[in-house]
């Protein structure tokens, strides 16, 4: 079984159990946000995958799925009006801000509509060397697990903060918004510093600023923006321990933790920093002895 089918798995899993919620805004929320996601990727990614063997449409399907659970947390949450409008805002801006830049980016060079992203070409190379006689089974798995994750555990954070009906924010709440917003000027400054350092030299090895400190730290922010909203959503959960089966409780809590987690994996092994070096270090002469001492994903300092 591929990861991409073990994941696919694990979400639906969870999303299953947490049909079976005492709260009947958090259930609607589900059943709604999961007819959208899968008619949403199976039309914007799988769909132009099959016409054009190209798996990168996952990367326009997957932000304005996020910005979809952002419109439904504000529209549908039944929770106090201002934990729901500042999480639902958080949804919002990490999608459609991912999203228009995806699209940016296909006007401007091509990419997903004309050619693939190398990352996407390099996760076809992984299936091709396991001799594997079912690509387009698999690729059409690892878009949906997307869409899966956009189904459940990405939303969990969201839609647990959108039920809950404390008129006052508490320190951990907080905390993960406080979190969120220092990644995104973190993510912004890394991804600036990496422009600038491009326009003039653009076969270089970028080791300036934050680069210097992490191989990644574009990844890293993302990484974190997530954690923030993991950790935001940690009061929310604690306040269902009492109304929901326990079953449920406990589903709902690693499905929001798994949100963190699955980030990490994809930023690290998936479609992040391990297919980026593996093009980095053959296009690049300098790039090995940066690996050689810069840290890959957390930052340090260098060797």
């Amino acid at each position: 079984m591929s990861l991409a089918f073990g994941l696919s798995l694990s979400f639906i899993s969870l999303w299953c159990i947490a049909l079976f919620s005492s709260s009947g805004a958090l259930v609607d929320l589900l059943l709604v946000n999961a007819a959208i996601q899968v008619t949403f990727f199976i039309v914007v990614a799988c769909i132009p995958f099959l016409r054009t063997g190209r798996m990168s449409y996952v990367d326009i399907a997957w932000p304005f799925g996020v910005a979809i659970i952002g419109v439904l947390i504000i529209v549908m949450g039944d929770g106090d009006i201002v934990r729901k409008t500042l999480v639902g805002g958080v949804y919002l801006f990490i999608g459609l801000r991912m999203g228009i830049g995806a699209l940016t980016m296909a006007k401007a060079t091509g990419v997903i509509f004309k050619s693939e992203f190398p990352r996407y070409q390099y996760r076809r190379m992984i299936f091709e060397k396991s001799g594997t006689k079912h690509i387009t089974l698999l690729v059409l798995a690892e878009i949906m697990v997307q869409g899966f994750a956009n189904i459940s555990v990405l939303a969990f954070p969201g839609f647990l903060m959108a039920t809950n009906g404390s008129d006052s924010l508490s320190v951990l709440e907080v905390l993960g918004i406080v979190i969120w917003g220092v990644a995104y000027v973190f993510e912004s400054i890394a991804d600036g510093q990496k422009m600038l350092f491009i326009s003039k030299n653009k076969r270089g090895v970028c080791n300036v600023g934050l680069w210097r400190y992490s191989r990644h730290p574009n990844y890293f922010a993302e990484w974190m923006v997530w954690t923030g909203l993991v950790i935001a959503s940690i009061p929310s959960w604690l306040a269902l321990s009492a109304a929901e089966p326990i079953m449920v409780w406990i589903a709902l809590g690693v499905g929001a933790l798994f949100a963190s987690i699955m980030m990490y994996v994809t930023l690290v092994y998936l479609t992040g920093a391990t297919p980026a070096e593996y093009y980095s270090v053959r296009k690049r002469a300098e790039y090995k002895a940066y690996q050689e001492t810069t840290s890959m994903f957390f930052p340090w300092f260098p060797k």
